[in-house]
This record gives structure tokens, C-alpha cells and sequence, in this order.
């Protein structure tokens, strides 16, 4: 598969946008929302308009050939019964080459889906994929696309990008912008409906999680002198706030130099800022926690010193749930409860 450098993609596109649509009339890949049994009226008169961090986009009617980029946009068209015509491959969580995250797998299993269009893009768009796959619609509302790359997307087919900032998008704007822009506005809000009443049962076989304070630390074993954390910006962060009613400490608010940073870096000199954290999440392992534990500085953290932390294999199924859609909170919840349950029970042991 070609992939274009930044010098030839202007000079190569419209090549590769007239043979697409050349393509249309006998595609062999036509994999639209009505293949997949969705319900979609696309003679609706009315206009989508969609506001983003790059402006608006404006669909003219409701797209049927569906295509997502970058993280989790597929599994929201999925979730709402459509395969998408391409889509990028996961980058991390996948133990196999498929691309595909086992909720992803599992839908399109259900769907009856065999053999997705997998962009190859973990390196970077590939916007002749992209372009082969003759899309109506390109949905990236949880992404980092640049200026750039929204302006080369959009001579392909109009872009749902994100709504402020790149990789902060909630859950439910990231499901209520790209139902949207796929002319499921209400089926969208009923995913979300959904998804909240899943997360709310859940929640409530672990009655002492609501109401702990938390923090996202990250740390290394090989250099204890700093402190990586994230914020309530962050997704991973946001999920634990908002969803299952923990508190994020207002020590570490007080540290942020604006509320619009997704992370904070700090010097192991300031780890008394965890001292008031129930207990404390992050990428890591056993060995790690055992360095922690051993450090004269950081294992003075009474999380740390009681063992009330709950590390994630950063390249599990587990960690990539951790930027969070409808089909992997569904696939993880059970699990990410039960971690964060037994971590909170060292307190009391």
C-alpha cells in the first residue's frame, strides 16, 4: 500500500479521488449502513450541520458509505449497527495483527462482517486507502488530525472532527458527533442513555468507589525523580469523575497552570501532592509497584505505602479501554471495577 509523504499528497489526490469515484458505479467493498441493516432515511431535506474545532462541516443528506480515522470512531459506528467502509487499525491493546480490538471483533462478528476494510495508518493517514474507500462521510470526532490533515480529508469527503481539542473528546460528544454526522442523532442519544444505565448497574456492586479521591499517575522504575499525571480534562480521567462519582483532588487542581492541559509533570520533591489519594491508577506492573515501594520518596505516599494502587498493562485489552467508547466499556467494565474495588480494599486490610 502507497503511503503519501506530505510533498505529493496535494499533487497525488485528485488522481487518486478521480479514479475512487470512477470506482462507484461496481465497487466490490460496498460496505454501506444499508448493508448492515442500519436505519438511515437519507431523503431527508433537512441539512447536517456540525460544529468543530476546524469550524463546520455541512452534509447535505445522510451519508450512507460511513468511513472513521484514528481512535474509536469505528466502534461508535458499529455500536450503532453500521460497518463502517474503512477504518484505521488500533495501535495499541491488539495481540494479534488484525488491528482490531476484541469489541471491535465481536461486533463485527455480529454484524456479520468477515472482512473489514482495515486502514493500515498507524503511522500516519493513509489518505489514498482513505480515498479508495469512497467514503460520504469521514468520522474523527476522538482524534489528534491536524489543520492539515482535516483540510486534506475534507477533498475527499466531509470531516466530523473533534469538538475542541485533539484526543479530549468526552464519551458522549464523541458518540453524540459522530451519530450526527452519520444521521443517527437519536439513536445516538439512546446509546448514550444506554451506556449509562449499563455503567450505573455496574457501579452499584461496588458501593465503596463512589466518592474516593483518585489520581492517574504515571510513573517509571527506572527514573523515580518525576511524576507524569493526567487531568480531569483526560478521558481516562473523566471516566473515573464522571461516570463512577470519584474525586479528583483539588491539591492537584491547584497545580495546573490552565484547565484546558490533559497531563501534569511534577518533580518526586512534590509527591506529598498525593498524600490525601484513595488510591492511585497508572500504566505499569508488579515490578514497578515493588519500585515504588522501595523508593525513599514515593513510597512515603500512603497509597503506595498501603498498596492501595491499581497499575494497567499499557498494552492490554484493559489499557486501551481506557480512552473510552460504548462497545469497551461494555467489554472492560466488569474487570476495571474489580481493580479498582481491590485497591480501595488494602486501605482496609
Amino acid at each position: 500500500m502507497i503511503k503519501l509523504n506530505h510533498s505529493s499528497k496535494l499533487f497525488l489526490f485528485s488522481t487518486a479521488m478521480i479514479a475512487a469515484l470512477a470506482g462507484c458505479s461496481d465497487s466490490s467493498n460496498d460496505t454501506s449502513s444499508e448493508d448492515t441493516g442500519a436505519t438511515v432515511d437519507s431523503s431527508t431535506e433537512e441539512q447536517i450541520v456540525i460544529e468543530h474545532a476546524f469550524g463546520e462541516t455541512t452534509l447535505d443528506s445522510v451519508p450512507e458509505r460511513i468511513a472513521t480515522v484514528q481512535w474509536g470512531n469505528q466502534d461508535v459506528a458499529l455500536a450503532l449497527g453500521v460497518v463502517p467502509v474503512g477504518f484505521s487499525a488500533a495501535n495499541f491493546g491488539v495481540q494479534d495483527d488484525s488491528g482490531l480490538l476484541p469489541w471491535t471483533a465481536e461486533k463485527l462478528e455480529e454484524l456479520g462482517e468477515e472482512d473489514p476494510n482495515v486502514y493500515q495508518d498507524t503511522d500516519g493517514l493513509d489518505f489514498e486507502a482513505i480515498a479508495d474507500s469512497q467514503p460520504d462521510v469521514i468520522l474523527a470526532a476522538y482524534s489528534g488530525i491536524t489543520e492539515e490533515d482535516y483540510n486534506l480529508l475534507s477533498e475527499i469527503a466531509p470531516v466530523v472532527a473533534y469538538p475542541t481539542s485533539p484526543w479530549t473528546t468526552s464519551w458522549r460528544d464523541h458518540v453524540l458527533m459522530n451519530a450526527e454526522g452519520m444521521g443517527l442523532k437519536e439513536q445516538g442519544e439512546q446509546l448514550i442513555e444506554d451506556t449509562e444505565q449499563l455503567i450505573d448497574e455496574k457501579l452499584a456492586e461496588y458501593p465503596e468507589i463512589e466518592g474516593k479521591t483518585v489520581a492517574w499517575v504515571n510513573f517509571s522504575a527506572t527514573d523515580t525523580s518525576n511524576l507524569h499525571l493526567y487531568t480531569p480534562v483526560d478521558t481516562r480521567v473523566a471516566f473515573l469523575t464522571e461516570e463512577l462519582n470519584m474525586e479528583f483532588p483539588q491539591e492537584i487542581k491547584d497545580e495546573l497552570p490552565n484547565e484546558e492541559d490533559f497531563s501534569l509533570s511534577l518533580s518526586a520533591e512534590n509527591a506529598d501532592i498525593l498524600n490525601n489519594v484513595d488510591v492511585i491508577l497508572g500504566y505499569g506492573d508488579d515490578e514497578l509497584f515493588e519500585a515504588l515501594q522501595k523508593d525513599a520518596r514515593l513510597g512515603q505516599i500512603p497509597a503506595i505505602e498501603r498498596g492501595s494502587v491499581a497499575f494497567i498493562n499499557g498494552g492490554s485489552e484493559l489499557g486501551a479501554a481506557g480512552t473510552p467508547n460504548p462497545l469497551s466499556i461494555a467489554y472492560t467494565i466488569d474487570e476495571y471495577l474489580e481493580l479498582i474495588g481491590d485497591a480501595l480494599n488494602q486501605a482496609e486490610e
